[in-house]
């Protein structure tokens, strides 16, 4: 969605922006090229490999470019690092990578064989497979209905730890076919495979996403100037969810009861939400890039403070 994050967020020459899901670079490119000559951007990943490659991918832009390994949830502690105060715009590009999803090594897809990992920074946290071998059903259940949405969550728990008595659970594959095996209707031909949730779950608990993304959109507001933007695109609804009544708070004026003839809350709205309708990609761009059919996009401006003080 690169022509709807330069549209929302808005890049100038002279800005300074925060990419907090680095990746491949892709989004920092189009930042950095839009607010030439002398936009700079700061981009942090988790994972070493997309940084590594952002690097290659930005290397022309010098000194206007400052990357690092770190969560986003962190993006204050690294502001303060570098001395910023304040940033013109911030974007965050949730989940997962095609790149991760296309190296089977990290575990995070279920179509091709590989180790049960599914942590965007490999040498942080538990493993997926750490977290089937050791939660007992009722933990397991939990993290598949809250985090997944998953219909046969507690079937699929005790299918786990049934199995896990026997063998070790330690590939992408094997639990893939133990949730076909579980499931009503697992094998017979569907449009999403029945290991879908169940997957996007695990990785989802794994790497602390809802919890990551509540805390760094905290830490992205407080730091954004007056008239900022906070662009941010997420894959399900559960990111969805949380970004929409993050940007509904912020937006809220007067809260006061109807009954009240004049306010006494106070309360003024501290943004302005550009995007009424969540932005979906376009079908052009799902026909290149089919994992861009989920992508939502929303997009706040941080208003000016009102003085209150007495005339």
């Amino acid at each position: 969605m690169a022509k709807e994050v330069l549209r929302y967020l808005d890049p100038h020459p002279g800005g300074a922006y925060l990419d907090g899901t680095l990746g491949g670079g892709g989004h920092a490119r189009l930042i950095l090229e839009a607010s030439s000559p002398d936009g700079v951007l700061m981009g942090l990943d988790r994972d070493a490999a997309a940084l590594a490659a952002a690097t290659a991918n930005l290397a022309a832009f010098g000194d206007r470019v400052v990357l690092r390994q770190g969560n986003f949830a962190d993006l204050e502690n690294f502001l303060d690092h570098w001395r910023i105060v304040g940033l013109d715009g911030v974007l965050l590009d949730l989940g997962v990578s095609s790149y991760q999803l296309d190296t089977p090594e990290r575990g995070f897809s279920f179509r091709e064989e590989g180790l049960l990992d599914m942590r965007m920074n490999p040498s942080e946290g538990s493993s997926a497979a750490a977290v089937l071998a050791q939660a007992d059903a009722v933990e397991l259940q939990r993290i598949f209905r809250e985090y997944g949405e998953e219909r046969w969550a507690g079937r699929i728990a005790r299918a786990i730890v049934a199995t896990r008595d026997r063998e070790p659970i330690a590939t992408t594959l094997q639990l893939a076919d133990l949730i076909s095996r579980t499931v009503p209707g697992g094998r017979a031909p569907q449009r999403i495979h029945p290991a879908t949730r169940v997957f996007q779950a695990l990785r989802i608990h794994v790497n602390g996403e809802l919890e990551n993304l509540r805390t760094g959109l905290d830490a992205a507001w407080r730091r954004l100037q007056e008239g900022g933007r906070l662009v941010v695109i997420s894959f399900h609804s559960l990111e969805d969810r949380i970004v929409k009544q993050f940007f509904r708070n912020l937006a809220t004026g007067c809260i006061c009861p109807p009954r009240f003839a004049v306010c006494v809350c106070g309360q003024k709205p501290a943004g302005r939400i550009m995007t009424r309708k969540a932005i979906r990609a376009d079908a052009l761009e799902v026909s290149h890039n089919p994992r861009a059919r989920s992508a939502v996009l929303r997009a706040m401006e941080k208003l000016p403070l009102e003085d209150d003080q007495d005339v």
